[in-house]
């Protein structure tokens, strides 16, 4: 019988956290743009938003949640996070890849740029988002990294103490209000993000009595450290090559806000009085399951669960049948978003379903 019960828990553990390796492909098609010339220095954009919009259309989502017993050996996998863990440095050798050789011609510079920025956003951010809700000092210490490669690090601080607690409010720079562009957006979520990380540190600092122009500062300590690493680059690769990798890093700061736009677009929470609204529940985030956005980005676009659990770890995010679903997976949602009054048709009567939305 202790054979067979070992048998059993083998086969539920054995080989689950390998289809996160799907994730990996990002990085490969990144490389293989850095790599190439002249338009295949385009081939991770095709990649990203036409082969996998495309799959997505056609396979169906993956609604299944992980039992009780499969939950436990999932925590207890430590394979999981070493999948996150082996992303910074995959993204730091794919910045210093580019840093070495951007490429001559227009064509192949400007591939490579976006390639790289793709690396940014999907690596550099999601994964320090991940990483970032982790307790211990080393997942924080490697999610300070990922976003210095994207030059993003005011992320680590608005995002945790800032969006989580404002979000599906008038207070939060990364929900986008209803009927609200997504070029709008990204101007209003990058620089209300940047003024809110300095917020939230220097009312911290205010409230010990300190000044908020002090090492104690994370949010100047965070920037200290990206554009440090900046300076570093383009004084060992020169400016051709830095104002590149900032080119891609800003890229990369619009995949994610368009990633946040498409998360909370029109829903909002009721006010309990002047000063608080309802708590967060399932129904103020967009879902998606769609299994290769959930695979690729670390489960992210199980959205509703991770701001209703934000400490809950990538592999255990669960469906949640009253969390609003959207239409498609993350990639085909970015593109549609792209062309605004398409995306408000597309998203109207989905809005006036959910309570959030209406």
């Amino acid at each position: 019988m202790e054979h067979l019960r070992k048998g059993s828990e083998n086969a539920l553990g054995r080989g689950r956290w390998a289809k996160y390796l799907l994730a990996f492909t990002i990085p490969a098609a990144v490389a293989s743009s850095l790599w190439a010339e002249g338009g295949w220095a385009f081939g991770a954009l095709v990649y990203a938003f036409g082969v996998l919009p495309a799959l997505e259309a056609v396979l169906p989502p993956a609604r299944a949640n992980l039992t009780d017993l499969e939950r436990n050996f999932v925590a207890a996998d430590v394979r999981y996070d070493r999948l996150l863990w082996w992303m910074m440095p995959v993204q730091w050798a794919l910045v210093l890849w580019f840093l070495a050789d951007p490429g001559t011609d227009s064509v192949t510079y400007t591939g490579r740029i976006f390639a790289l920025g793709l690396g940014c956003g999907v690596l550099g951010i999601n994964v320090a988002h991940e990483l970032g809700h982790r307790p211990d000092a080393f997942s924080q210490r490697l999610a300070h990294l990922l976003l210095a490669s994207s030059l993003y690090t005011h992320f680590f601080i608005e995002h945790n103490r800032g969006h989580h607690r404002n979000v599906a409010t008038p207070d939060d720079p990364a929900t986008a209000r209803r009927g609200e562009w997504v070029q709008v957006f990204w101007v209003r979520a990058v620089f209300g993000g940047l003024l809110g990380a300095w917020r939230l540190e220097a009312d911290r600092l205010k409230r010990k009595g300190r000044s908020p122009w002090t090492w104690d500062n994370q949010f100047l300590r965070l920037q200290l450290l990206q554009w440090g690493l900046f300076a570093l680059g383009w004084a060992g690769f020169g400016g051709h090559a830095a104002l590149g990798w900032l080119a891609a890093a800003a890229f990369g700061g619009c995949l994610l806000e368009t990633v946040n736009y498409i998360e909370h677009y029109g829903l909002q929470r009721e006010r309990l009085n002047a000063h608080r609204y309802v708590p967060v529940e399932p129904e103020h985030s967009w879902n998606s399951d769609h299994v290769l956005g959930r695979m690729i980005l670390f489960e992210l676009s199980r959205h509703s669960d991770h701001h209703h659990v934000p400490s809950k770890p990538y592999a255990q995010l669960d469906h949640i049948d009253r969390a609003p679903q959207l239409p498609t997976g993350y990639p085909g949602m970015m593109l549609l978003s792209l062309i605004p009054p398409l995306f408000f048709r597309v998203m109207r009567p989905r809005l006036a379903a959910v309570p959030s939305g209406r």
